[in-house]
């Protein structure tokens, strides 16, 4: 048996010619949307549900505003037709060009500084969710996009920290806090959310009275020092597991539901992981404060309260509304 004929949505409309303003409105909703152009005046999206409202409000807007608009469901007339609409949604160009622009981007990175290179990123990322919007049948082009926009982002990582750690394998042992006191505890220089978190549990839980140092490079470790979240350091990444989670396991902190929690949002923003609510404003507030800080010290400073700030949070959250009254 053939399988139905797919079902489209028409927008068929009118601009109004005397509002120049909301005629370029209305004309970059729908191409930033994807909408293809079955002829002047009359646009098309796969028949959707979502795509039927978007046209709808779309259409309202259009009449608010002097011009006529009507939306219209429709199948096409036989295969042919149907591969012919398709045809109007190949995004393969655009995905060809952004793939080119990715590629001169990359010759660009290793002669810029952490703002501008962050800059870029907003930028490309911006462009390629766009794409990624407009693209509603992705193809070969759009795989190999998307293949190219995380290669991408990694060279991005690897070139603003060009010493993240790699995951070792092995067991993680479990030590007694009491050895670790009054230690000096290092780790690389311009923090970012593992390394931060993790020095604020080693001052907060593990050894209050730790002695900070922010190293250059990781070879410029002391021997007597204890290196955290550095290839070769004492404490680093361990199977799917950053530092933070092994700080945690290391010392028996685990149990304790807000750092569990709090382990969530830093693995995500590390390494990626499930969703965590806050962990968007964390990382915003994170951003802020490294380029406000004059240094590590100062980085920690202004980032201590957020994370006691979490912690109380989500240890009250996992405590129940018994423990909240």
């Amino acid at each position: 048996m053939k399988s139905a004929l797919r079902s489209w949505w028409l927008l068929v409309l009118t601009l109004p010619t005397e509002n120049a303003t909301a005629r370029m409105r209305f004309w970059r909703a729908l191409r930033a949307m994807g909408c293809a152009v079955l002829r002047d005046g009359v646009y098309v999206l796969p028949g959707t549900e979502a795509h039927r409202q978007w046209f709808d409000d779309m259409a309202e807007a259009i009449l608010e505003a002097g011009g006529t608009a009507q939306v219209l469901a429709t199948t096409a007339r036989d295969r042919d037709q149907e591969a012919c609409l398709l045809g109007l949604f190949d995004r393969s160009e655009d995905n060809a060009a952004f793939t080119k622009t990715l590629t001169a981007a990359r010759k660009t990175l290793s002669g810029q500084g952490s703002t501008e290179i962050q800059r870029i990123v907003r930028r490309l990322r911006r462009d390629f969710e766009a794409l990624r919007a407009a693209d509603h049948f992705p193809n070969d082009a759009s795989s190999k996009c998307e293949a190219a926009w995380t290669d991408f982002l990694g060279l991005v990582d690897t070139v603003l920290s060009p010493d993240e750690p790699h995951t070792a394998p092995g067991a993680i042992a479990r030590l007694a806090r009491k050895d670790y006191q009054g230690r000096t505890w290092a780790t690389r220089r311009h923090l970012w959310v593992d390394r931060v978190a993790s020095a604020w549990l080693i001052r907060r839980f593990i050894d209050t009275k730790a002695r900070l140092l922010w190293l250059e490079k990781p070879s410029a470790c002391p021997k007597s020092a204890l290196g955290f979240d550095f290839d070769g350091a004492r404490f680093t990444h361990v199977g799917e597991r950053v530092t933070f989670e092994v700080l945690l396991a290391s010392f028996g902190l685990d149990e304790d539901p807000g750092l569990a929690r709090l382990s969530a949002l830093v693995h995500l923003l590390d390494v990626g992981g499930e969703p965590v609510p806050e962990a968007a404003g964390f990382e915003a507030l994170m951003t802020a404060a490294r380029a406000n800080a004059k240094d590590d010290d100062a980085l920690l400073a202004q980032m201590t309260p957020t994370l006691d700030g979490l912690h109380a949070f989500y240890a009250t959250a996992a405590a129940g509304p018994e423990k909240k009254r």
